[in-house]
């Protein structure tokens, strides 16, 4: 069943780059995977279906050279479970953006009880970017993610 509506996709696909004289400006692509002949292809997420394994594409500018470390925050739209990044350098969150960490090493409370946090459970994700790649300019890190 595709998601449709301006406001369903507004909510799931950040498209349209946001370059501005910010100090450090993000934009989101979002793909989906698709598999086409016996192959897998990422095409544009113009309509989504639950279980379509999407592809994020986290761009960021810096508006001048920047030689100090910097933070990029995404939130997760409901919509979408977290699977994985594809560096393994993020840190996400399960609790609205409050508490940080690796996925393995993360609990919360499930009613009377603690567990461990699982992908789905994830609501941002947040990448340090060091200096050493901050200087360049310009970036990309990519995540993936589920439609539910």
């Amino acid at each position: 069943m595709p998601i449709r509506g301006t406001v369903a996709l507004a909510a799931l696909l950040a498209t349209a780059p946001a370059w501005a004289a910010e100090p450090v400006a993000v934009a989101n692509q979002v793909y989906v995977e698709r598999e086409i002949d016996s192959a897998r292809v990422l095409e544009p997420a113009d309509s989504l279906r639950p279980g379509d394994r999407l592809v994020y594409v986290v761009s960021w500018k810096a508006a001048t050279a920047r030689a100090e470390r910097f933070t990029i925050v995404n939130p997760l739209p409901r919509a979408v479970a977290y699977q994985r990044s594809a560096n393994g350098a993020e840190e996400v969150s399960v609790d609205g953006g409050r508490s940080w960490g690796k996925l393995g090493e993360l609990r919360l409370r499930d009613g009377a009880r603690w567990r461990d946090a699982s992908p789905e459970d994830v609501t941002h994700v947040r990448w340090r970017v060091p200096a050493r790649l901050a200087v360049a300019g310009s970036g990309k890190l990519t995540w993936s993610g589920i439609v539910r």
